[in-house]
């Protein structure tokens, strides 16, 4: 039975249960993952890790330790997970996958915080086990809790960066940069008379000056490990990280790698040449072997939007052999598709498998590996949602987890047999698609939880701004939607600006809980949007308010034109990050006359406002220049030049932690408004980043915005809705 929400409000999309994506046993027929819940009648969070059986459905509890982190799998019948202490110090703890809470045991201890386990198998008895820390500049794991304590507070820098924006949904907060670096730390897992036991751990980087994973975002996509050694990416420590995007792969491989557990891979780390490719290298990846070695890699430094491109270690006993897969003469790649992430097969044909956006979505792709370039460009495997994850499991077959914009968390499972059809697959959260994965489930019942469903979601596209280009959209309607009303229209405008709306789950920008209210929400993807060809991405460039802001005129024209059931005279458009910027032009352009109400969440005021920003590379190459060598580029697209226009009752949000825009961004776009006379708010949070995340403060968020649109287009005050229900 299906406990239904009597309608999906912003309360209830944040006390919804947040699985991961799940961690599937080596035979598949379980399934580790954990899942956090809060509750605002308790005003409390609620952690576990739970193991799924496959075939009985049945879930298990492994453990409720709100410290319990990053559980992994020793082979088919054991568990690996860290827990933290109140003194910083970690533990690692290993027990029996059906009885955890009564055979786990410590197999070690860590001197300080880790996170992001890897572990590789090296015989029936003895696992890799890989973790990354912050180390101190002698190389030494940095324990804060420990640490001592400085008596002054001041901070002098003689070089960028002095602060970084952070990802608190991976424990890393804005912050100011110290001398500490994250580096990765190995060990060896060894089983002796039943239990096993870790040995101390060894810096991999200590006296690199090389640092891995790479803030924010950087995680275990940042680093690989298997028996023949060490693949990771690091900052070039020749160049600005301020300035400059470039990356590099660097390898530490013997054939005694693991074999002395005081001096674990030994080797000082070897540096990858790529050449032709001066960007970012990202996410390298061992093969099942452990001699090959895939990573990703961008052709320009500087551009962080740059088209990641396929590159092959066949051997690495010889690093500087690498493939440069679906090349082209012009070094751009023949595949007009960017991956995200690479998989190894675990059968004997070493196909390879690929994440990518394709038209608003994330799906998988697959290639046949050969040591031979000029490979033809990967087939599409999987269509439809947002695929977050995917394993591959001993016989070939592929446990996938996804989201989309009606379910938070789907598990399936795509055959090896399947694999070899001549069809593109679908995920199972759709019943009118005949070929789908095979599903194994799904934690809102495909959005019957929610009361959501696929019949609510649609697409759209229309001509854009520039020559042969079209803007696809998404649309999604109220449960209770009917073809002969008229509804009003909340146009949502997307981040990056080289990001999509995409068919996946979010807790901050759901198009759902908006439509839920009343509305239908128009997503487009304009030009500079992700997953609709490299072109498309590059051509933002120069053009922050030209190209997107046509595309969205377009796109208000052709929804008052085509869409009968919605009523354009009661319209409100919403953005954050560069949709933050788009509202604050808007808000000076004659479409800010169509809306009712504006939101801007942590948007650009004043172009030059972004020097005080971090990575400068961004504005650098967006804007076709420095401020000093182009200032006619900066000005062309500074809203805050239009301010004589603004009218428009406008919603600003900015919390005080964001250091990706200054909340000095916010402040002057509500002083402006303020001094202006046009009705205004402004909503700030002092403990939050570029995202509002903690659940008590995203549902004022929500509350706040909901109420402000609401008010403008004549439907109920959400916040008076809630007091009624309480």
């Amino acid at each position: 039975m299906t406990i239904r929400a009597a309608k999906f409000t912003p309360e209830v999309l944040l006390s919804a249960p947040r699985r991961s994506a799940g961690i599937p046993s080596p035979d598949g027929s379980k399934v580790l993952y954990s899942v956090s819940t809060y509750s605002f009648a308790e005003h409390a969070k609620k952690f576990e890790i739970r193991v799924l059986d496959v075939e009985s459905q049945q879930t298990t509890l492994i453990t409720d330790n709100a410290s319990a982190s990053d559980p992994n799998w020793l082979g088919d019948k054991h568990i690996l997970l860290l827990t933290s202490g109140d003194d910083g110090v970690t533990s690692v703890k290993v027990g029996k996958v059906n009885d955890f809470g009564n055979s786990s045991y410590t197999a070690g201890s860590i001197e300080g915080p880790v996170g992001n386990v890897k572990i590789c198998t090296l015989d029936n008895n003895t696992f890799g086990f890989a973790v990354s820390g912050v180390a101190t500049p002698d190389g030494e794991l940095f324990n804060p809790e420990k640490a001592k304590k400085p008596r002054t507070t001041g901070r002098l820098y003689k070089g960028l960066f002095v602060r970084h924006w952070g990802a608190p949904q991976l424990d890393i907060m804005d912050h100011y940069i110290t001398e500490n670096r994250s580096n990765i730390f190995l060990g060896k897992l060894s089983k002796k008379d039943a239990r096993f036991k870790l040995s101390e751990l060894r810096n991999a980087l200590k006296g690199t000056g090389l640092e891995s994973p790479i803030e924010p975002f950087g995680g275990t996509d940042h680093f690989d490990i298997s028996g023949t050694g060490l693949v990771f990416t690091a900052k070039d420590p020749d160049l600005n990280p301020a300035t400059h995007t470039k990356t590099n792969i660097y390898i530490s491989s013997s054939s005694s790698f693991w074999a002395d557990s005081s001096s674990l891979g030994g080797s000082t780390p070897q540096k990858v040449e790529v050449y032709g490719s001066e960007g970012a290298s990202t996410s390298p990846v061992f093969s099942p072997c452990g001699k090959k070695i895939a990573f990703l890699s961008m052709k320009t430094d500087t551009y962080e939007s740059d088209k990641n491109q396929v590159f092959i270690i066949p051997d690495i006993s010889r690093p500087s052999w690498v493939i440069h897969a679906y090349a082209s003469e012009d070094g751009k790649g023949s595949w007009d598709r960017s991956p995200q992430s690479i998989i190894w097969s675990t059968d004997v044909l070493s196909r390879l498998y690929f994440l990518a956006e394709e038209h608003g979505r994330v799906c998988l792709f697959a290639s046949n590996f050969t040591d031979r370039p000029g490979l033809s460009p990967p087939k599409l495997l999987v269509k439809g949602g947002a695929i977050t994850n995917v394993q591959s499991l001993k016989g070939g077959d592929l446990f996938i987890s996804s989201t989309s914009l009606i379910d938070n968390s789907l598990y399936s499972l795509l055959t090896l047999s399947s694999q070899n059809r001549e069809c593109v697959f679908s995920l199972p959260d759709d019943p009118s698609n005949t070929e789908t994965t095979k599903y194994i489930s799904s934690q809102s019942k495909n959005g019957a939880m929610f009361g959501l469903s696929r019949k609510q979601i649609d697409e759209v596209h229309w001509s854009g701004a520039a020559k042969n280009t079209s803007v696809h959209a998404w649309v999604v309607k109220p449960s209770f939607f009917n073809s002969k009303e008229k509804y009003p229209l909340a146009y949502l405008i997307h981040g990056g600006p080289q990001g999509a709306w995409e068919d996946s789950w979010s807790t901050r920008w759901n198009p759902a809980v908006f439509a839920e209210q009343g509305y239908v929400v128009i997503a487009p993807n304009p030009t500079g949007s992700t997953g609709y060809g490299q072109d498309f991405v590059d051509a933002i460039q120069g053009e922050w308010g030209g190209l997107p802001y046509e595309d969205l005129v377009k796109g208000f024209e052709w929804i008052k034109e085509n869409l009968d059931y919605v009523d354009t005279e009661r319209s409100v458009a919403l953005g954050g990050s560069y949709g933050g910027y788009m509202t604050n032009w808007i808000q000076g352009h004659p479409l800010g006359r169509e809306f009712k109400a504006l939101v801007t969440h942590d948007g650009v005021f004043s172009m030059s406002g972004q020097l005080a920003s971090d990575e400068l590379y961004f504005p650098f190459h967006d804007l076709k220049g420095k401020l000093w060598d182009n200032p006619e580029a900066w000005a062309k697209w500074d809203p805050s030049r239009f301010t004589q226009n603004w009218a428009t009752p406008h919603l600003v949000i900015h919390s005080e932690l964001d250091y990706r825009l200054t909340s000095s961004e916010g402040l002057a776009a509500f002083h402006t408004l303020q001094a202006r006379g046009v009705e205004s708010q402004f909503l700030t949070f002092p403990d939050e980043n570029h995202w509002v995340l903690q659940p008590e403060n995203s549902l004022l968020w929500h509350e706040t915005v909901m109420d402000w649109i609401n008010g403008y287009v004549g439907l109920p005050s959400y916040s008076e809705s809630r007091k009624k229900i309480q």
